[in-house]
């Protein structure tokens, strides 16, 4: 009986991964190769010799390697106390604590922070784990069309008056479209009809606004939202994120963010690490505008060639190619052409608007970018004539 019933779960779940492979949907893992347009290391930190030299001294330091608990019981230590302390002050709010991934900081912060009493308004492309949140929050759900800032005033507005709770929940940078959130209207719009907003700032950290503190900052909203999350896998070259804000959410989350509560903490070294990587990173103002010119020279070059790049306005251009075959297909060339892209497909995005999604570093040459554009336009002439385009 037992061999039966494993048996079945083995044939139902390969079934399933074949429906997927008929779809074109299947994912595998693979190591990356070539010019690198999947990273989301903005600013090379990654590979930064100051920082490997900085986690060095931190492990040689250390009076252990492990996390040993959780934060509430033998996880905490002095350094991820002035870590947060530091961070704080970065993203310019009264407190901020530290999970050990922006997954866990999202699906942290909303589930404990709003209940079934509150109602949440969220763009239609927030990540996951936003969506993830909501869902254990157990909030009443408003999903508006993405950045219509109109159909959002209009949810707003029906509820007027209401004795609920409102709170927006936003992205400042989109992970799949790369455009950016108009956070100082958004935030106009909250304080109209009394409800709170909180940001992702995961695609901004280190990359917009001065010092790389993110749109809200930059939108001079920080005194309007309640709470902010900065991500540190990114272009701080880490891992781990934070959830900043005033003091009394860093106190609620320590009492009541079930991923926080009961994971385990990452090693002291590694606080010293993202402190080295912060210090660094405010510090690339120059590094910074270079990355974001050369994306905006990518996006027009695409637009010019005939692409559609979603409303890109960051240092991330999709080029949304519609079916998956199509972009399984371009992918391929690329990959061919020693670039390192993959096919984003359904479920990461909508149906019909699969795509390449090139996520730009400081790593990339400008003349890269060009050899890419040329490639694309290769391939889509091949596949107009019926033929496929090669490279060595």
């Amino acid at each position: 009986m037992p061999d039966d019933v494993i048996s079945s779960w083995k044939a139902t779940l390969g079934d399933g991964l074949r429906a997927l492979e008929h779809q074109h949907q299947r994912r595998r893992l693979a190591e990356i190769r070539g010019v690198d347009f999947c990273s989301n290391d903005y600013l090379g930190l990654a590979e930064h010799p100051l920082l490997r030299e900085a986690v060095l001294r931190a492990v040689e330091n250390s009076t252990r390697v492990g996390g040993t608990a959780s934060r509430l019981l033998s996880g905490h230590t002095e350094e991820w106390r002035k870590l947060e302390d530091e961070f704080a002050k970065f993203a310019g709010t009264e407190a901020a604590l530290f999970f050990g991934s922006g997954y866990a900081a999202n699906m942290g912060l909303v589930s404990s922070l709003v209940g079934t009493d509150d109602v949440v308004y969220s763009d239609v492309l927030n990540h996951a784990s936003l969506i993830d949140g909501m869902r254990l929050s157990g909030a009443r759900k408003i999903i508006y069309p993405h950045l219509d800032l109109s159909a959002l005033e209009d949810e707003l507005r029906r509820e007027t008056g209401a004795p609920w709770r409102r709170i927006i929940i936003t992205e400042s940078v989109f992970s799949m479209n790369g455009d950016v959130a108009p956070l100082k209207e958004m935030a106009a719009l909250a304080e109209k009809y009394g409800a709170a907003m909180i940001v992702d700032e995961a695609h901004a950290t280190g990359v917009q606004g001065k010092s790389g503190r993110g749109v809200s900052a930059e939108a001079g909203i920080l005194p309007q939202v309640l709470a902010t999350i900065h991500t540190c896998g990114k272009a701080l070259g880490s891992a781990g994120a934070f959830v900043c804000g005033p003091a009394v959410i860093k106190d609620h989350l320590i009492n009541h963010a079930r991923t926080f509560i009961f994971s385990t903490a990452l090693p002291p070294y590694f606080a010293e690490q993202i402190a080295a990587a912060l210090k660094l990173a405010v510090g690339m103002d120059a590094e910074r505008q270079t990355l974001l010119k050369r994306a905006s020279g990518l996006n027009a070059a695409l637009r010019k060639a005939g692409f559609k790049t979603a409303g890109s306005a960051s240092q991330i251009v999709p080029v949304v190619l519609g079916s998956n075959e199509d972009t399984l297909q371009a992918a391929e060339l690329l990959q061919q052409a020693s670039f390192a892209v993959r096919a984003i497909r359904p479920p990461t995005v909508p149906t019909g608007k699969s795509r390449l999604r090139l996520s730009l570093t400081t790593r990339i040459a400008e003349e890269e970018l060009k050899r890419l554009v040329q490639c694309l336009v290769d391939w889509r002439e091949g596949k107009t004539t019926g033929m496929t385009a090669r490279y060595a």
